[in-house]
């Protein structure tokens, strides 16, 4: 399989990375310097619309290439051609979409947005409105997670799945945002067993560079 994988060593981009290396598929990295505004290249826009990383592009045959952006759809996409990672029945789907859009609409944007507030604000807005806000959604969801993960191992079914790897990586970053998880045991035992994955650790380790 030929593949591109755009990516910048945030979150969103360990998500699909850590697919990817779960998976053991061979992927080219395109390092998409955001710094740098790469992401806003008319030629990356044409292949992620909303000027945002991950993307990929599948090209398995060298003649049809594939773009796919948004993470959830991503790891959709890998995880079903694959046939991996994925429940095979149908009540198992349902949750892992109910959960991926959960991600995608919740979590990640809750904490996007509180990174953002933490890391770039101007010092009179980091206690702001805006940045309690964030900060309050971003540890709603671990509540949302911690009752989730309450007497299971993974978030859906009983395997590891794409939910797992969506969900982990805004997680993993908790304390530089400045959560402290003892509060979620459940969420701090799930998170240290993931982080003890090969693969996890490798898609973590990427380096974006030329």
């Amino acid at each position: 399989m030929a593949l591109d994988f755009y990516y910048w060593p945030t979150p969103n981009g360990w998500k699909v990375a850590i697919l990817l290396e779960e998976l053991g598929i061979d992927y080219t990295l395109k390092p998409l310097k955001l710094p740098d505004g790469e992401q806003n290249d008319p030629a990356f826009l044409k292949l992620g619309p909303n000027g945002k990383m991950p993307v990929i592009v599948d090209d398995p045959d060298g003649s049809s290439p594939v773009p796919v952006f948004e993470s959830g759809a991503i790891m959709l996409y890998l995880a079903e051609k694959a046939g991996q990672f994925l429940p095979t029945d149908a009540f198992g789907r349902k949750e892992v979409l109910e959960w991926l859009f959960w991600q995608v609409g919740n979590q990640g944007p809750m904490a996007g947005q509180h990174a953002h507030f933490r890391n770039y604000a101007p010092e009179d807005d980091k206690e702001g409105y805006a940045a309690s806000r964030y900060r309050g959604e971003y540890i709603r969801c671990l509540g949302v997670l911690e009752r989730r993960l309450e007497g299971r191992n993974w978030m859906v079914g009983e395997a590891y799945s794409i939910v797992d790897m969506i969900c982990w990586p805004w997680v993993l970053i908790a304390k530089p945002l400045g959560v402290d998880l003892a509060e979620y045991p459940n969420v701090t035992a799930w998170r240290a067993t993931i982080k003890e994955r090969p693969a996890v650790q490798r898609a973590v380790a990427l380096k974006a560079e030329d």
